[in-house]
């Protein structure tokens, strides 16, 4: 979620209470199930705040987003901007309403992937940017260089991450390879 520019600040407070709205409207917080899906809010650039969730519960079992999570999100968000008194997004006469079909799944698995793994706006790139500030930080402190040097693995760990992710957006976002059957090549190659 980000704010618009001509939108006021937000306490502390607000910003909490929007990260734990959009977790339900995406149903990865259910209230009273504490076995359900981990998140956590970041909000590493200013006027923003991402969202990262661990899919997969507690218990071992996947987590399965609604079918209307879109839908849901921006009704949510929507009710949060009339409840902070936020400006709602401005529509341009050019665009378009949202397509009806839904993309393939590996195509969005791909698009989610290629978020988070973005360099400048991801979340795992505002998530590194903490560590390694928190490590030259720490670099300063007397007795702690130990902890400065593993910090920084852990952000060069958090890199690596990035780019498995990226590899496997690119993975997931190429089309399948249409095989021919071995009848019509054997066809194909006879001559008259």
């Amino acid at each position: 979620m980000r704010l618009a520019p001509h939108d006021r600040e937000l306490a502390r407070q607000e910003w909490a209470e929007m990260a734990h709205r959009l977790a339900r409207a995406a149903g990865i917080e259910v209230p009273g199930k504490e076995q359900g899906a981990r998140w956590i809010g970041v909000q590493a650039q200013p006027r923003r705040l991402d969202l990262i969730a661990n899919l997969i519960h507690i218990d071992g079992t996947w987590h399965a987003p609604p079918g209307d999570i879109t839908r849901r999100l921006a009704d949510e968000a929507r009710r949060i901007e009339r409840d902070l008194h936020l400006a709602p997004p401005r529509s341009t006469p050019t665009s378009r309403p949202a397509a009806r079909t839904a993309p393939r799944a590996s195509a969005q698995l791909a698009a989610v992937l290629t978020q988070l793994a973005d360099e400048h706006d991801g979340p795992l790139a505002a998530v590194r940017g903490l560590i390694e500030h928190t490590a030259h930080r720490t670099a300063h402190h007397p007795g702690a260089a130990g902890t400065a040097h593993s910090l920084l693995l852990l952000a060069r760990r958090v890199h690596a991450v990035q780019e498995d992710l990226h590899r496997a957006a690119a993975g997931l976002a190429q089309p399948p390879v249409a095989v021919e059957p071995p009848a019509a090549r054997r066809s194909a190659h006879r001559s008259p």
